[in-house]
């Protein structure tokens, strides 16, 4: 039996094809899904998309997003999909420091939706990098 995925993001779909298994990171922590998988939507967090293809194990970092699983399709969206050799070290290590310095110098003046903004980026460039440092070759 086999799985069809699809990974989109909001600028375009980055993946679609048959798999024999996905591993996701779920809200509450790595979740597999094989096929005729009881169907369920979750909530995504940053992490590392794996999936099982001919036999070969492919690798993504994704940011936060949400899962579709029904009996042989998974739907993965998110706000970021990227390889190992898409992901620039020494930017994503200045995304990340420039956020959590706008953190600490944070004012009263900054709302909650600005902070949660500013989380969400630390959250998504400190996956990638995590990604990153893991598959280098």
């Amino acid at each position: 039996m086999a799985l069809h995925l699809e990974i989109v993001t909001p600028e375009k779909k980055i993946f679609s094809d048959t798999v024999e298994n996905v591993y996701l990171p779920g809200a509450d922590g790595e979740m597999g899904i094989l096929p005729s998988h009881a169907g369920l939507v979750t909530a995504l967090q940053p992490g590392e998309l794996r999936y099982l293809r001919e036999g070969q194990v492919n690798t993504l970092a994704i940011g936060s997003g949400f899962a579709e699983v029904g009996k042989d399709k998974i739907v993965v969206l998110t706000d970021m999909a990227l390889g190992e050799s898409e992901i620039d070290e020494k930017a994503t290590e200045d995304a990340i420091q420039r956020a959590e310095e706008k953190l600490l110098g944070v004012e009263h003046s900054m709302d909650a939706e600005e902070v949660a903004y500013l989380q969400g980026i630390i959250a998504k460039q400190s996956a990638a990098l995590r990604f990153k440092r893991k598959h280098m070759h």
